[in-house]
């Protein structure tokens, strides 16, 4: 997973690490600054709102509640879960198959267990 701490600098040099939220599936050092949320991957993988933004949408964070929503109407909701590509169905064995079913995901530690 990569680590997203030069593209948070380069956000805190151009003086906007106030006003720019970054949004990812990467990982952040602790020298992040400003408002950055990462390891969306198992929200849009899951079908929730996060899978489908569109360029120019707007998202409300709420740092202290925890929350990321996608502030679209319901019915814009619809049209867009209806007109989303199914998620691809790639056969696994061997040992691919024994990671996807043990592996937990990033915010669980990435743990085979």
């Amino acid at each position: 997973m990569r680590e997203l701490s030069i593209p948070a600098a380069m956000l805190v040099g151009m003086g906007l690490h106030r006003s720019v939220a970054m949004v990812t599936d990467g990982r952040f050092s602790g020298a992040t600054r400003g408002p950055c949320v990462g390891h969306v991957c198992p929200e849009a993988w899951e079908e929730g709102p996060i899978s489908i933004v569109d360029d120019g949408d707007l998202i409300e964070i709420d740092i202290l509640a925890g929350r990321i929503d996608l502030r679209v109407s319901e019915d814009e909701m619809k049209r867009r879960k209806s007109r989303k590509q199914k998620k691809p169905d790639h056969q696994a064995v061997g040992v691919l198959k024994a990671y996807r079913e043990r592996v937990g995901g990033a915010e669980e530690g990435a743990l085979w267990l």
